[in-house]
């Protein structure tokens, strides 16, 4: 009894105690559960706040720290193949795995789409989306809006010309870099606030999926979702432990530094609750602010592990339950355009759905109007794809920080191998 007062001091039970308690709400009482999706939403917005100017103060501060704008590119250019080469590997993984399983086999789409879901939101913005658009869309038009709509990758674009005028005005600009490290302290402790919470986040996120969707829309697809949650367990603990192993980490330690980050998108279904406390986290692990500060936030819009993972396996089980045999040419064809599109969209709220609807609309031997399909047991998967995603983007940092050499390992976290990549 003496231990329970100090358990409920430790984040991690008491986002668990939420979890639970939001499950057995959504099973007992699924009527109210339903209701309470306004605390998940409180709790995200609190911690979304925060985001932008945490990311624009720590990618600030690495830039004034490094004093090389070479190694500065050479970080991003690496993070960039990085994320195209291992997101293809993703997507190529789904692709196998729902070929081989065919969990869409035997299905019938008529007895699948009882929920009349509407999709069009997402296809007209399928329809609207643009490489070009994209492109254009990284420079905001003023410096208040980026901030004002949360948007990370101009937000990334404003910081990086910030620090690089920071970098040209001697001692002014060590004076602010000061105070941008002084304010940094402050987001972090407001932040600190903020996670007591992360339960009642984990609470109103986890009953109101049970208490909405219910565990009926699960019996039909529960063999996609099964399929899902797999592929993406293979995925983290044999492809990212073996990219860890050779750079000399501990998927094991990794995952135990972040378990309370890894419970509150479990129970939030978003891995963007966990962004400022996992880049506070990695700078505490030994990699380097500006490493950090430039790797997670472009991350979260090109290194989308589980998102990819989802997408192939989603569309090949779409074709498989509309009993479509594609060929390896159109198998090709469509990887070619999940590659790219799954990169384009990411930031976009309802993005996979966005990504989903672009892919099927450029091959419309299978029906757009499958998405609905999806609907009911979408969220449920998201926890699958957002825990993924968090994951992957760690590992990145960790590992284009040892490639760099920046990567100063805290003793009382690592114990590294004895053959690490030098």
């Amino acid at each position: 009894m003496a231990s329970m007062p100090k358990l409920l001091h430790n984040t991690s039970f008491r986002v668990l105690l939420g979890i639970f308690l939001g499950l057995a709400l959504g099973v007992f009482f699924p009527e109210l559960a339903s209701k309470l999706k306004f605390l998940s939403d409180v709790f995200i917005r609190m911690v979304k706040m925060c985001i932008g100017p945490v990311v624009f103060l720590t990618v600030v501060q690495g830039i004034a720290e490094s004093q090389n704008m070479k190694q500065f590119g050479r970080v991003g250019g690496k993070a960039l193949i990085y994320f195209e080469i291992v997101t293809t590997f993703a997507l190529l993984i789904g692709w196998f795995v729902a070929s081989y399983w065919q969990p869409g086999r035997g299905l019938d789409a008529s007895t699948l789409g009882t929920q009349k879901a509407d999709i069009s939101a997402y296809t007209q913005q399928a329809s609207e989306w643009s490489w070009l658009d994209f492109l254009v869309h990284l420079v905001p038009s003023n410096l208040v809006k980026a901030f004002a709509e949360g948007d990370i990758l101009q937000i990334l674009f404003v910081a990086v010309l910030f620090g690089l005028a920071l970098l040209h005005l001697g001692q002014t600009g060590q004076k602010v870099r000061e105070g941008c490290d002084d304010l940094l302290k402050v987001l972090f402790k407001m932040l600190h606030f903020l996670m007591y919470f992360a339960p009642l986040g984990a609470l109103g996120g986890m009953a109101y999926t049970i208490g909405e969707f219910g565990t009926s829309a699960l019996l039909p697809l529960g063999q996609l979702m099964l399929c899902v949650y797999l592929t993406m367990a293979v995925f983290i603990f044999v492809v990212l432990n073996s990219i860890m192993a050779v750079y000399g980490f501990s998927l094991w330690l990794f995952l135990k530094q972040i378990r309370s980050e890894l419970l509150i998108v479990l129970g939030t279904s978003s891995s963007e609750t966990a962004l400022p406390q996992m880049m506070d986290k990695l700078t505490k692990m030994g990699c380097e602010r500006s490493v950090v500060g430039l790797v997670i936030p472009t991350g979260y819009s090109f290194n989308l592990d589980g998102t990819s993972i989802y997408l192939s396996m989603a569309v090949l089980f779409l074709a498989q339950v509309y009993g479509l045999s594609l060929s390896v040419a159109e198998q090709f064809q469509i990887l070619v355009v999940l590659m790219l599109t799954s990169k384009g969209a990411a930031a976009v709220t309802g993005g996979g759905f966005i990504v989903l609807a672009s892919t099927l609309a450029a091959f419309p031997s299978i029906p757009v109007a499958g998405l609905t399909l999806l609907v009911g047991v979408d969220r449920f998967m998201s926890e699958a794809r957002a825990l993924t995603n968090l994951i992957g983007n760690g590992v990145a940092t960790l590992v284009i920080a040892k490639q760099e050499k920046q990567f100063l390992p805290n003793k009382d976290i690592w114990v590294e191998r004895k053959t690490p990549l030098s």
